[in-house]
């Protein structure tokens, strides 16, 4: 038979808690910062893409610099009808 007097187990401090709390809050900023990296470089790169000649972006700037008034009324009924649909 032991004589031993089982000790309590302790429960981790408001600090501790804190703290751990803190560390998952920042892996998981660094998780979220990393994949926006991501996609801000693959956007980066379909962008430049785009505009290299023959690219969409391309297209519409040449469309845009012959005929700025007609560019600005397609972009108007655009927007119209992208507002309709909210």
């Amino acid at each position: 038979m032991s004589t031993e007097i089982p000790q309590p187990t302790s429960q981790p401090g408001m600090a501790e808690r804190a703290i751990d709390t803190a560390a998952d809050v920042s892996r998981t900023i660094g998780e979220v910062a990393g994949g926006l990296h991501a996609a801000v470089d693959r956007l980066t790169s379909a962008v430049e893409e785009s505009r290299r000649p023959g690219g969409a972006l391309a297209t519409v700037a040449a469309v845009t610099r012959e005929a700025p008034l007609a560019s600005l009324f397609v972009a108007f009924l655009f927007g119209m009808a992208v507002a309709r649909r909210r």
